[in-house]
Order: C-alpha cells, then sequence, then structure tokens
C-alpha cells in the first residue's frame, strides 16, 4: 500500500528574486554584466569588505584568551552598547537617561521579524502597518505573515524620475490612527525641518507608532551621524519607537548578519520590560545571537583608532560610488542620451534608479547587461573596465524606444 505524503500538496514557492541572477548566470556571453547584486562591489567585482575588518577578523582568530561560550540571549552588552553609540551618539539623551536598548538580532530581516511579533501581541493601536521606502523590501511580508493590513508605498516616482518626499506626509496624513509606520531608510525621505515638525506632529496627535530602518549607516552620505540623523527628530519629540539597524553592510560582512532591533521608551522601567518580552521571543526563534559578526564590530566601535580607520573606509567607498554617479551621467549626456540625467548623481546610496522603461530595460538584458524591471541598480557594480559597454548600451535603449513611447 503506497504511504501517502504528508508534502504531496506543497507546491514550489513563488521566487520573489534570482530570476535574473539565474540568466545571467546561464549567460555565456564574455561581456555580460550584473547590476544588481545587494553588496557593494570592488573594481575585482568582489563584495568590498573594510580592511579593518580583515585585521581585527585576524586578530581575534589569534586571541587565546577568547572564550566561545553562548552569547547572552539580548547578545553581549558591550555590543549593544556601541550599536546604540553608533546609531545615536554617545551622550543623546535616551542614551544619558538609559531608556534605549536592544536586541542582537539575526540579520535585518530578523528585527522585523522580532519588532512585528512583539508588537502583534502588545501593540495597542491597530494592526494596519504604513510602509513608507525607497524600495521593495521584504518588510511588508513578515508583517503580513504576523496577521497586519499592510499598505506599501514608495517614494521614487518612475514618471518624474525623482524622488518625491510628499509621499511620506501625505500617507501619514492619510494613516488611521493608532497605526504602525516603517520609515526605510529615513534619509532618503529629505524632507524640511519644518516638513519634519509637521510629520511629528501629526504622528503625535494620531498616536503613530515609529518603526524605523538603518539599513547601512554611513553607506548613504558617507556621514554616519546624517545618515542617522533623522532619528534625533523621534528623540526631541519625545516618542518612543523601535528601530531596525543592520551592521553587515557597513561593516562589509555580509555572512555574518548582524543586526539590532533597537528600542527606545519613555523611562528605564518600560524599557527593560520591553526588553524581557523581546528576550522571551527571540530565544524561541534563534536561543542566542552567533558571536563572531558581533565581535568583529565591537572591537572595531570601541578602538577609536580602528573606528577612525573604518569611517575613512566608509567614506571612500560613497566618494567612489559619487564619481561613478557623475562619470555614468557625463557619459551619457556626451553620447548625445535624449532626456535629463540628474537624477542619477541626486540618489544617495549603493543603490539608485535610471529611470527606464520596461522596453529599455529588456533591450539592456538583451545587450547583457542585467537590471530588474524597475531598473535600480547597484552603482558599485559599475567600474572603469565597464562603465563604457553599459552607458553605451544604456544610449542605445533610450535611443532604440525613443518614437515608440512618445
Amino acid at each position: 500500500m503506497p504511504t501517502l505524503s504528508v508534502f504531496a500538496d506543497v507546491p514550489v514557492a513563488h521566487k520573489l528574486e534570482g530570476s535574473l541572477l539565474k540568466a545571467y548566470r546561464q549567460d555565456n556571453d564574455p561581456s555580460k554584466i550584473f547590476l544588481v547584486y545587494r553588496v557593494c562591489m570592488t573594481d575585482e567585482g568582489l563584495p568590498w569588505v573594510s580592511l579593518v575588518v580583515h585585521k581585527t577578523r585576524l586578530q581575534i582568530a589569534q586571541d587565546p584568551s577568547l572564550v566561545y561560550e553562548y552569547l547572552p540571549g539580548l547578545g553581549s552588552k558591550s555590543f549593544i552598547q556601541a550599536s546604540l553609540e553608533l546609531l545615536f551618539g554617545k551622550h543623546s539623551p535616551v542614551i544619558m537617561e538609559n531608556r534605549a536598548g536592544g536586541v542582537h538580532t539575526v540579520g535585518e530581516s530578523g528585527s522585523f521579524r522580532l519588532g512585528a511579533q512583539f508588537l502583534r501581541t502588545w501593540h495597542r493601536g491597530t494592526h494596519t502597518v504604513c510602509i513608507v521606502s525607497y524600495q521593495k523590501e521584504s518588510h511588508g511580508l513578515i508583517f503580513q505573515d504576523m496577521g497586519f493590513e499592510v499598505y506599501e508605498y514608495c517614494i521614487w516616482d518612475p514618471k518624474q524620475r525623482r524622488l518625491d518626499s510628499n509621499v511620506l506626509l501625505s500617507v501619514v496624513e492619510r494613516a488611521p490612527s493608532g497605526c504602525i509606520l516603517v520609515i526605510g531608510n529615513p534619509v532618503d525621505c529629505r524632507l524640511t525641518q519644518s516638513q519634519w515638525a509637521k510629520l511629528m506632529s501629526t504622528m503625535k496627535s494620531k498616536q503613530i507608532f515609529p518603526f524605523l530602518d538603518i539599513p547601512c549607516q554611513g553607506l548613504s552620505t558617507g556621514d554616519l551621524e546624517e545618515d542617522a540623523g533623522v532619528l534625533q527628530y523621534f528623540v526631541s519629540w519625545g516618542f518612543e519607537f523601535f528601530c531596525s539597524q543592520c551592521l553587515s553592510k557597513n561593516f562589509g560582512i555580509y555572512d555574518e548578519s548582524v543586526g539590532t532591533l533597537v528600542v527606545v521608551a519613555l523611562n528605564n522601567e518600560q524599557l527593560l520590560c520591553v526588553l524581557s518580552q523581546l528576550m522571551s521571543y527571540a530565544q524561541a526563534l534563534w536561543l542566542n545571537p552567533p558571536a563572531r559578526g558581533s565581535r568583529i564590530i565591537t572591537t572595531i566601535l570601541c578602538n577609536p583608532t580602528l573606528q577612525e580607520e573604518w569611517k575613512l573606509s566608509l567614506k571612500a567607498v560613497v566618494e567612489k560610488m559619487m564619481l561613478i554617479k557623475e562619470k555614468v551621467k557625463e557619459k551619457l549626456r556626451l553620447l548625445g542620451t535624449p532626456g535629463s540625467w540628474d537624477h542619477i548623481t541626486e540618489q544617495t546610496g549603493i543603490h539608485g534608479y535610471l529611470g527606464l522603461s520596461y522596453q529599455q530595460v529588456q533591450y539592456l538584458i538583451k545587450k547583457h547587461v542585467y537590471i530588474p524591471k524597475n531598473s535600480q541598480i547597484n552603482f558599485t557594480c559599475i567600474n572603469t573596465n565597464n562603465i563604457e559597454y553599459i552607458t553605451q548600451s544604456i544610449s542605445e535603449a533610450v535611443f532604440s524606444t525613443e518614437h515608440t513611447e512618445n
């Protein structure tokens, strides 16, 4: 008698990403280029790693006094403290008043998973989540899986080929009272001081709970304080909030998946209660966080010389990336490519939108230049070896569709 499988009716899951990479890998053309890597890339086509991380990794590996014991459920105290000071500054009111804390999570998605589980149980407002971000993230799926009603909004306007800061303001004005607002990488929102004040006031009056995302502090503008500066608005307005802090990209330790779920409460007593609940959830999810990545980060952040070296390496990456963007824009101009390409240099961070149509993207793929449908690429994938071919291909793509799209 045949055994009936428990898995007989399980279908293959819909792939969220990977088909483009698969097509690229199967392409045998020697000129093929992949512009969608998630991490910073070097001119040699390898993931960027800060040199100070290499040194620190070797130093830790050769330390005979190191004890390989499980980390505490929340993570090591020194790591959490260093992470908080990186975000807020050592003399921030939330740190001085001891009302900011954190949980060492398994990557960025771990922070959102942990935060969503807590809010599903303890949030007193509605179970509505509004997500405002520069690009499509996995956060929405996490909240949906936890039973939240999710609405997602993008601040990139593909028709105008620019960032629309008003999206965040309009979302907050229309959002239901007591909802949760997720802001992806707030440095991209670029509101004026008066606009931030208006936003804070509206959120306060509607009792909206902020869940902020700082995915790569230092890699947007090259300035650590500027990249996390928006947090100071929420602190000064007396908000309690969650913040997902990813520390893998800006240190170049992608395979370590180091993150922190940061909690800002109104006082220390409430903070301790929240952290105790989060620790119980974290223990059910992963019991103890992995240690090596956090050791590397803690060692660097707690040593002024190493920290300064790391900051300079971040600045160098951003300056090089800005130069690449300038070169791409200038080469497209010299090729007489129709349209304005100012939006390329107006965007911060390693990822940016080219502002191409679906037909133009398909043209590029036929030319073996692989980019996604929304034309958002990783500019660190462009270097002196491939910039001529890439810009020439973009120009050809625009020219080839100029008449059909007008």
